[in-house]
């Protein structure tokens, strides 16, 4: 007898079964899509991804990667952060722990923690906990908005800025440069949970 396994993330103090989370970011990549009046066939030429990838992930039938949606929120013009805001965050100016929407990669179990509150501030805050031996690759078009910082909590993280590689430990903070494709990869063997602070350029 097959072993079927269900995925909960914590949302609003509830748990909420992970396919509720990717009916809302599907809602909303094809809210932006239609938005702007593309096509599939645009929005997939845009991301650089195939259409059958975006038609899957608007239905809700395919669980967008981070890679992926990093891909697609640059198609847009908006960082994947924002992306994420408009679908997850509710509006109010204190966002306690428990109503802080969690993501997990499917492919990796990189794990995303929206902290900030939804706001017209410039800036969001957003908790990462990337598992060992894990790598999540960004398109620099992820980043053509943005200026960011990386703040390392717990653990160490190795972070490739086009050719240019960064190690670094618990306290170390960078901040990122000129857009460029980019790695962010744990080689430990442990956990690394960082911290990323986002300035939304006008």
């Amino acid at each position: 007898m097959p072993i079927v396994r269900r995925v909960f993330v914590y949302y609003g103090g509830t748990m909420e079964n992970e396919n509720d989370m990717d009916k809302r970011i599907a809602a909303r990549i094809r809210t932006e899509r239609e938005s702007r009046g593309w096509s599939l066939t645009d929005l997939a030429a845009k991301a650089s991804v195939s259409r059958a990838m975006v038609y899957k992930v608007e239905r809700g039938e395919s669980s967008p990667t981070a890679n992926l949606l990093g891909k697609l929120s640059g198609a847009f013009g908006l960082s994947m952060s924002t992306l994420m805001a408009r679908a997850e965050i509710k509006q109010g100016r204190l966002l306690r722990k428990a109503e802080q929407p969690v993501w997990t990669d499917p492919e990796t179990g990189y794990l995303r923690r929206h902290v900030s509150p939804r706001s017209d501030l410039p800036i969001d805050l957003v908790q990462i906990t990337l598992p060992a031996g894990k790598e999540v690759p960004m398109p620099a078009a992820a980043y053509a908005f943005l200026r960011q910082f990386v703040w390392i909590q717990s653990g160490e993280l190795v972070f490739m800025e086009g050719s240019s590689r960064h190690e670094m430990a618990e306290g170390d903070c960078l901040e990122l440069g000129p857009p460029s494709d980019c790695i962010f990869r744990n080689e430990s063997d442990r956990d690394c949970l960082y911290a990323v602070v986002i300035l939304k350029l006008p």
